[in-house]
């Protein structure tokens, strides 16, 4: 049984990961999701509970972890977050892998893991190409503070904490432009299509 190609889909805040990622599943493509997996693992009953209960027993509330708790604990303690990743991080990679074991199983092509800081944490190299969604700084910034409560000063901190848009295109193997929901959805029909007849 062959296993899937793996696309790793990424792009900065404000890009259009989501609602590109939500393309590739109206298309048929399995498509993991690196922030549900986190959601999935710190909810009531999930894997990384005793963990983080065992580093830090007031970041659990009702049996889940509570994240504004897990917050202000990461801003008083400057070794916090290294020793959350260390417990989190092999939970994610183990629900990952478990992923592609289903879609191999049930005989997918081409699989998507939408993974916001592919580059950042080296897991390009685990992939068999990568996609980045890309729209002009100016869509991308009156995108994202149409958010409730985002500001200017939380854009630019959070911006700065990312791979500049330039630079992950330029590492991409694909790009995909969303400033217009059709111009994004006729690339990634376009890019199925292509990479389907590259592997036929």
């Amino acid at each position: 049984m062959s296993r899937p190609i793996i696309l790793g889909l990424t792009g900065s805040i404000g890009m259009g990961k989501s609602t590109t990622a939500e393309m590739f599943r109206q298309e048929g493509v399995p498509v993991w999701d690196a922030d549900a997996a986190v959601h999935r693992l710190y909810a009531r009953g999930g894997k990384a509970v005793p963990a983080i209960f065992a580093l830090h027993p007031p970041a659990i509330v009702d049996g889940a972890v509570d994240r504004a708790r897990l917050k202000d604990w990461i801003a008083a303690d400057p070794g916090a977050l290294r020793r959350i990743e260390a417990v989190v991080h092999p939970l994610v990679v183990a629900d990952r892998r478990a992923f592609l074991d289903e879609a191999t199983r049930d005989g997918a092509r081409i699989v998507v893991l939408d993974i916001p800081l592919l580059f950042e944490t080296g897991a390009d190299s685990e992939m068999d190409a990568t996609i980045v969604v890309s729209a002009p700084a100016e869509v991308q910034r009156a995108r994202v503070l149409a958010r409730p409560g985002m500001t200017d000063a939380q854009l630019d901190l959070i911006l700065s904490r990312q791979i500049p848009d330039a630079e992950k295109r330029a590492r991409a193997t694909h790009v995909i432009g969303t400033e217009t929901l059709d111009g994004a959805r006729a690339a990634v029909r376009n890019l199925i299509r292509r990479i389907l007849a590259d592997h036929a």
